[in-house]
């Protein structure tokens, strides 16, 4: 063992020891964390892309669903600002 262990009790070594453990865990806690919040950002991601998709696929329709169309595009707008709020929330 290094010189400063030597100095010590072996109780204070085993403390010292205790509260390196415990900041580690806590750093990979956090890690752990913003991964989950990225892979549900991920997931959020493919589902507003299948979105789009169908919203393209109405616009192309003709112009008889204009209502309909301007009031998904309000609806997507709000989801996304909504969910970007939630993200930015739990990332804090």
């Amino acid at each position: 063992m290094a010189d400063w262990t030597r100095a010590q009790s072996p109780g204070a070594v085993e403390e010292i020891l205790d509260r390196e453990n415990k900041r580690m865990t806590d750093t990979l806690a956090s890690k752990v964390t913003r991964l989950k919040s990225d892979s549900d950002f991920t997931s959020m991601t493919g589902l507003l892309t299948g979105s789009v998709k169908r919203f393209s696929t109405m616009a192309r329709s003709g112009r008889d669903n204009r209502k309909l169309l301007c009031g998904m595009a309000m609806g997507l707008i709000v989801a996304f600002f909504i969910l970007s709020y939630f993200l930015s929330k739990a990332r804090t």
